[in-house]
C-alpha cells in the first residue's frame, strides 16, 4: 500500500509488505469505501489500530469508547490522514442500556443509512483474585462489559447489519475464553461466554448467509490490558496491535466484499488465533 494515509501510520506501514499475497490487491485507500464499521474500545490498543488501518482502507469507522480524549486523538488522526467520515461515541459499555442503543442505532442510520461490520474489542479485565474472593460487583461490571454489552448492541444493531446484505461481526477473545485459569475470574468466565454467543449468532445467520460471524484470540499483545494483567513481564517481548492487523482486514474485506479476496473465508463462527491464523 502506497496511499498517503499509510506512509504516516509508520506501526503499520512497516509491516503490510510481508502481509500475505491474496491480501495485496485490497490494501488501497478505496478498499472499504462506503462501508461503515463500528469499532468498540476504539481510543487504545487494539481497537485504535483496527480503527485506524480500516479508515487507510476508506472505512467510516464510528469510535466507540469511554474515553473521549482517547477517541478524539484516533478522530483527529483519521480527519487528518484520510478521506473518510468518522463519528465518536463515548460510551462506558459498563453502563450501556436499551436507550442508548436505540440512540446508537438511529444515529448510524441517519448520519450513514447502514452499517457493514461491528467489532467487539473492547473489554475489562477485572481483578485477578480466587472466585472465593472475587467482589461481587466487580464481577458484575465485568460481565457487563465483556458479555451483556456485546449481546445489547449484536441485538440493537442487527437489524442494520443484516439489511447490509453482506456484513461482518468480530468478537475479540482470549485464551483464559477457552480453558480457563485460576484467578482470571469474570473474565475468563466472560469471554467463555463471549465464545459461546459467537457461535449462536454465527449459526443463527448461517442460513440467511448476510452477516458472517467470527471470534478473534490474538493472544498476548502490547497493550494497557495486557500491562495491567502482567505488570512485570517485557512488553518488547510481544507483537504490537498493528501486527494483528491483516487477520481482520481479511476477515472484514473479505466479509463485506466476495470475491475481493483469493483465499477462501473461514466458516462463519470460527475461532481465530491472530498469531496463527495464516500456518
Amino acid at each position: 500500500m502506497t496511499d498517503d494515509a499509510i506512509r504516516n501510520y509508520p506501526e503499520l506501514a512497516a509491516l503490510v509488505g510481508d502481509w500475505p499475497k491474496f491480501l495485496q490487491p485490497i490494501l488501497n485507500a478505496q478498499t472499504l469505501s462506503g462501508k461503515q464499521i463500528v469499532v468498540t474500545g476504539a481510543g487504545d490498543g487494539i481497537g485504535k489500530a483496527l480503527a485506524k488501518t480500516l479508515a487507510c482502507l476508506g472505512a467510516n469507522v464510528i469510535l466507540l469508547g469511554r474515553t473521549r480524549s482517547k477517541l478524539e486523538t484516533v478522530f483527529d488522526w483519521i480527519n487528518q490522514h484520510t478521506n473518510t467520515d468518522p463519528v465518536i461515541v463515548p460510551c462506558d459499555l459498563a453502563r450501556l442500556d436499551g436507550t442508548t442503543v436505540a440512540t446508537l442505532v438511529e444515529s448510524i442510520r441517519s448520519h450513514y443509512g447502514g452499517l457493514h461490520g461491528l467489532v467487539h474489542n473492547a473489554s475489562m479485565l477485572g481483578p485477578k483474585v480466587p472466585i472465593a474472593h472475587y467482589p461481587v460487583e466487580q464481577w458484575q461490571a465485568v460481565m457487563q462489559t465483556n458479555v451483556n454489552a456485546v449481546f445489547m448492541l449484536n441485538q440493537g444493531l442487527f437489524e442494520l447489519l443484516d439489511a447490509s446484505y453482506h456484513s461482518c461481526v468480530i468478537h475479540v477473545s482470549s485464551t483464559v475464553g477457552q480453558q480457563g485459569r485460576a484467578y482470571w475470574g469474570a473474565y475468563s468466565a466472560s469471554k467463555f461466554a463471549l465464545e459461546g454467543l459467537n457461535q449462536i449468532l454465527a449459526d443463527e445467520t448461517e442460513t440467511a448467509g448476510k452477516i458472517r460471524v467470527y471470534s478473534i484470540n490474538p493472544g498476548g499483545t502490547r497493550t494497557a490490558m495486557r500491562r495491567e494483567a502482567y505488570p512485570l513481564e517485557d512488553p518488547t517481548t510481544l507483537p504490537t496491535p498493528e501486527q494483528h492487523m491483516s487477520l481482520f482486514v481479511f476477515l472484514l474485506a473479505g466479509s463485506l466484499l466476495p470475491g475481493s479476496i483469493a483465499r477462501e473465508l473461514p466458516t462463519t463462527g470460527a475461532q481465530l488465533d491472530a498469531r496463527n491464523w495464516q500456518e
